[in-house]
């Protein structure tokens, strides 16, 4: 089952779950043996986020977040660490991730990391706009990858 795996650092990798146990590996990608918690930020996709990352003082994962952000239409809480993207059926299960969406994640996290860098040598004048700034990059991002 095709998936993506969104890295702290914006790298983004297309993974390959095995159907069976696609829990499992999911597990493994994020590096939390048991808790894994699932957000659904898009009706056709799922986050599956390291359940205690935050606590355990993870990286913030700010490609992940715009991707989640720019899907969802606002500023979302941070998230941390390793974040694996799969598609989610109507009723709620795990699928392939569609095309569109993998294009979305692709998207978003080159942005994210051009971004990154043209902040070394001109950082935003403030927290907010740097959130501003990249929600902006990421929501034109989704609507023109399709």
């Amino acid at each position: 089952m095709r998936a993506l795996r969104i890295d702290p650092d914006a790298t983004v990798t297309d993974i390959h779950l095995p159907e069976p146990d696609a829990q499992s590996a999911i597990r493994e990608h994020v590096g939390s043996p048991d808790a894994v918690d699932q957000g659904a930020y898009h009706r056709r996709a799922v986050l599956h986020i390291h359940g205690t990352g935050r606590q355990v003082g993870l990286p913030q994962n700010l490609a992940a977040w715009a991707l989640a952000s720019a899907w969802r239409g606002i500023a979302l809480y941070p998230l941390a660490g390793t974040i694996v993207v799969t598609g989610r059926t109507a009723t709620g299960d795990v699928t392939a991730l569609d095309d569109d969406l993998v294009q979305h994640a692709k998207a978003v996290t080159q942005t994210v990391r051009e971004t990154l860098a043209q902040w070394r040598s001109r950082p935003p004048a403030s927290n907010e706009a740097a959130i501003s700034e990249l929600l902006a990059y990421a929501a034109h991002d989704v609507t023109h990858s399709q």
